[in-house]
């Protein structure tokens, strides 16, 4: 041991400056909000240094994570908004690789001004996320927004996109998928010119159509990166707060679970930070099983190919 930190001390120092930042940045706050699940702390129990006032919560065992999942409704309505995440969730991820995938098909073949349609579609994602969600915002102002002025325009009607309807969610969606298809795009741009171009001339030859091409060529050997990017769509999506904050607030038909945990920690009459602690872990947990089955579903179907 000796001789092998002797030997590698320099890796180590050069990598303990992360681990600390990970740790302070991460792993405690992570640790607390697990421990505050056990209890039931909130705004006036906590510890409060400014106001010389000592901690006084209690420990409450599993009652914030039974109240939660058996639908008490002054612990929000945990199921319902897991449905509507989900909803939301796989709406953005779908129309997101779909989209992105249908653009990196186009801009991987031959044309004029490519590199011009490829600068284009970087701007979305090059724009940080708060102009882009208030601007989408403006857009859909049921007054003065562009796309009513064009239904107007053409004798449509005039809905309230961001009101107390779907329409605020399906607003949302839209506004996601804009900003996830360049990174979506340029992902799956980068798979396809990694896939041999001798592949396609033999599928040519042997009398595939466009399709056949684009189904037995194009689709496996996007298979790695699909799964990637997949994935990381569903992680951050799921946890996509800026876009659903900043375009409508707090509105029931947009709420998802990273919104009520934020709702719950920094609103309120009383901030109840056990509860926003309990939906934090019950959000990474989700996470975590679907990440894991996910996973081990791919590695079967590779399995089950090879």
């Amino acid at each position: 041991m000796r001789r092998f930190l002797t030997r590698h001390w320099y890796a180590y120092a050069m990598v303990l400056p992360v681990v600390v930042v990970v740790a302070v940045l991460v792993l405690y706050p992570l640790a607390q909000g697990v421990y505050f699940t056990f209890t039931d702390v909130n705004e006036s129990t906590i510890a409060n240094p400014v106001l010389d006032r000592p901690a006084s919560y209690d420990i409450v065992g599993l009652r914030n994570y039974l109240a939660v999942l058996s639908g008490d409704p002054s612990y929000g309505s945990f199921w319902s908004t897991l449905l509507r995440t989900v909803v939301w969730t796989g709406s953005c991820v779908v129309l997101t690789y779909g989209t992105g995938l249908g653009l990196a098909v186009l801009l991987n073949r031959p044309m004029r001004l490519r590199g011009l349609y490829r600068a284009l579609l970087i701007l979305p994602w090059a724009v940080p996320t708060f102009v882009s969600a208030f601007t989408w915002k403006y857009m859909f102002n049921s007054q003065y927004g562009i796309i009513n002025q064009l239904l107007g325009a053409i004798g449509l009607g005039q809905p309230v996109w961001l009101g107390q309807t779907d329409l605020a969610l399906f607003s949302v969606i839209v506004v996601n998928v804009w900003l996830g298809v360049p990174f979506m795009t340029v992902a799956l741009l980068g798979g396809l010119q990694s896939i041999p171009a001798d592949l396609y001339e033999a599928a040519e030859m042997d009398g595939a159509t466009g399709w056949q091409r684009f189904r037995d060529v194009t689709l496996p050997g996007l298979r790695s990166v699909s799964s990637t990017v997949v994935l990381l769509g569903v992680i951050w999506t799921f946890n996509m707060f800026p876009v659903i904050y900043l375009v409508t607030g707090q509105n029931p038909n947009t709420r998802i679970l990273v919104t009520y945990a934020f709702e719950r920690f920094f609103s309120g009459a009383v901030r109840n930070y056990a509860v926003a602690s309990t939906y934090g872990v019950l959000i990474l947990s989700v996470l975590v099983v679907f990440a894991a089955f996910y996973r081990r579903s791919l590695r079967g179907q590779e399995e089950f190919a090879l």
